[in-house]
Protein backbone atom coordinates (compact mmCIF):
# COMPACT_ATOMS: atom_id res chain seq x y z
CA UNK A 1 0.00 0.00 0.00
CA UNK A 2 1.46 3.39 -0.95
CA UNK A 3 2.39 5.72 1.84
CA UNK A 4 4.68 8.41 2.99
CA UNK A 5 7.83 8.27 5.02
CA UNK A 6 9.59 11.48 5.85
CA UNK A 7 12.14 12.61 8.35
CA UNK A 8 13.16 16.04 9.58
CA UNK A 9 16.14 16.57 11.85
CA UNK A 10 18.25 19.22 13.52
CA UNK A 11 21.33 19.27 15.71
CA UNK A 12 20.86 20.90 19.12
CA UNK A 13 23.78 21.72 21.38
CA UNK A 14 22.19 20.34 24.54
CA UNK A 15 22.06 16.96 26.29
CA UNK A 16 19.25 14.68 25.20
CA UNK A 17 17.81 14.51 28.74
CA UNK A 18 17.34 18.30 28.78
CA UNK A 19 15.76 18.23 25.31
CA UNK A 20 13.43 15.37 26.26
CA UNK A 21 12.29 17.18 29.43
CA UNK A 22 11.26 20.16 27.33
CA UNK A 23 9.78 18.56 24.20
CA UNK A 24 7.84 15.88 26.11
CA UNK A 25 5.87 18.60 27.97
CA UNK A 26 3.24 19.16 25.28
CA UNK A 27 1.41 21.74 27.38
CA UNK A 28 4.35 24.13 26.86
CA UNK A 29 4.38 23.84 23.07
CA UNK A 30 2.03 26.80 22.36
CA UNK A 31 4.13 28.98 24.70
CA UNK A 32 7.41 27.99 23.00
CA UNK A 33 6.28 27.47 19.39
CA UNK A 34 4.69 30.51 17.74
CA UNK A 35 3.08 28.37 14.99
CA UNK A 36 1.21 26.19 17.54
CA UNK A 37 -2.24 27.48 18.46
CA UNK A 38 -3.02 25.00 21.25
CA UNK A 39 -2.49 21.53 22.67
CA UNK A 40 -5.40 20.03 24.62
CA UNK A 41 -5.36 16.79 26.57
CA UNK A 42 -8.66 15.05 25.83
CA UNK A 43 -8.03 11.88 27.81
CA UNK A 44 -5.34 10.19 29.86
CA UNK A 45 -4.99 6.42 29.99
CA UNK A 46 -2.44 3.80 31.03
CA UNK A 47 -0.59 4.10 27.69
CA UNK A 48 -0.40 7.90 27.62
CA UNK A 49 -2.75 10.63 26.49
CA UNK A 50 -5.14 11.51 23.71
CA UNK A 51 -4.28 15.04 22.62
CA UNK A 52 -5.72 17.53 20.17
CA UNK A 53 -3.00 19.68 18.65
CA UNK A 54 -3.43 22.73 16.45
CA UNK A 55 -0.89 24.68 14.45
CA UNK A 56 -0.83 27.16 11.63
CA UNK A 57 0.93 26.71 8.30
CA UNK A 58 1.32 30.11 6.58
CA UNK A 59 -1.96 31.29 8.11
CA UNK A 60 -3.81 28.03 7.35
CA UNK A 61 -5.14 26.55 10.60
CA UNK A 62 -4.79 22.78 10.98
CA UNK A 63 -5.52 20.42 13.84
CA UNK A 64 -5.24 16.72 14.56
CA UNK A 65 -5.93 14.24 17.33
CA UNK A 66 -3.22 11.81 18.41
CA UNK A 67 -2.49 9.19 20.96
CA UNK A 68 0.67 10.43 22.67
CA UNK A 69 3.24 8.55 24.72
CA UNK A 70 6.56 9.77 26.09
CA UNK A 71 9.04 6.90 26.44
CA UNK A 72 11.22 8.02 29.37
CA UNK A 73 13.53 5.00 29.03
CA UNK A 74 14.37 5.48 25.33
CA UNK A 75 13.87 9.28 25.49
CA UNK A 76 11.45 9.17 22.55
CA UNK A 77 8.08 10.73 21.81
CA UNK A 78 5.44 8.61 20.06
CA UNK A 79 2.27 9.87 18.40
CA UNK A 80 -0.39 8.07 16.38
CA UNK A 81 -2.93 10.18 14.55
CA UNK A 82 -6.45 8.96 15.24
CA UNK A 83 -8.71 10.91 12.84
CA UNK A 84 -9.20 12.51 9.46
CA UNK A 85 -6.76 12.38 6.54
CA UNK A 86 -3.75 11.41 8.63
CA UNK A 87 -5.49 8.66 10.62
CA UNK A 88 -2.96 5.93 11.34
CA UNK A 89 0.09 8.13 10.84
CA UNK A 90 2.85 7.24 13.29
CA UNK A 91 5.23 9.97 14.39
CA UNK A 92 8.38 9.23 16.39
CA UNK A 93 10.81 11.74 17.86
CA UNK A 94 14.29 10.29 18.46
CA UNK A 95 17.10 11.97 20.37
CA UNK A 96 20.52 10.64 19.44
CA UNK A 97 23.58 11.83 21.37
CA UNK A 98 26.41 13.32 19.32
CA UNK A 99 29.87 14.53 20.27
CA UNK A 100 28.62 18.07 20.90
CA UNK A 101 24.89 17.72 21.54
CA UNK A 102 21.93 15.78 20.20
CA UNK A 103 20.47 14.93 16.81
CA UNK A 104 16.71 15.42 17.12
CA UNK A 105 14.73 13.66 14.39
CA UNK A 106 11.01 13.50 13.71
CA UNK A 107 9.90 10.57 11.52
CA UNK A 108 6.39 10.48 10.01
CA UNK A 109 5.01 7.24 8.52
CA UNK A 110 1.57 6.93 6.94
CA UNK A 111 0.00 4.22 4.81
CA UNK A 112 -2.74 5.79 2.75
CA UNK A 113 -6.18 4.29 3.35
CA UNK A 114 -7.21 5.20 -0.21
CA UNK A 115 -4.08 4.12 -2.09
CA UNK A 116 -5.01 5.49 -5.52
CA UNK A 117 -5.18 9.03 -4.03
CA UNK A 118 -1.70 8.75 -2.52
CA UNK A 119 -0.09 10.63 -5.41
CA UNK A 120 -2.34 13.60 -4.61
CA UNK A 121 -2.30 13.42 -0.80
CA UNK A 122 1.45 12.88 -0.32
CA UNK A 123 2.70 16.27 -1.60
CA UNK A 124 -0.02 18.13 0.32
CA UNK A 125 0.30 16.24 3.62
CA UNK A 126 4.06 15.76 3.51
CA UNK A 127 5.46 18.57 1.43
CA UNK A 128 3.12 21.39 2.37
CA UNK A 129 2.20 20.61 5.97
CA UNK A 130 4.52 18.11 7.69
CA UNK A 131 7.87 19.40 6.46
CA UNK A 132 6.99 23.04 7.14
CA UNK A 133 5.59 22.50 10.63
CA UNK A 134 8.23 19.94 11.69
CA UNK A 135 11.09 22.20 10.55
CA UNK A 136 9.61 25.22 12.37
CA UNK A 137 9.12 23.10 15.49
CA UNK A 138 12.69 21.82 15.48
CA UNK A 139 14.15 25.28 14.81
CA UNK A 140 12.13 26.85 17.64
CA UNK A 141 13.18 24.18 20.14
CA UNK A 142 16.80 24.58 19.03
CA UNK A 143 16.65 28.37 19.52
CA UNK A 144 15.06 27.97 22.94
CA UNK A 145 17.47 25.29 24.16
CA UNK A 146 20.64 26.95 22.87
CA UNK A 147 19.90 30.48 24.15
Amino acid sequence: MPGLHTGNFIHIRAPREKIFALVSDLNRWPELLSHYRYVRTLETNERGSIVQMAASRSGIPISWVSEYRADEHALELHFEHLRKWTKGMKVVWTLTPTRDGTRVEIIHDLKFRIPFLGWLAEPIICGFFIENIANKTLAAFKAHLEQ
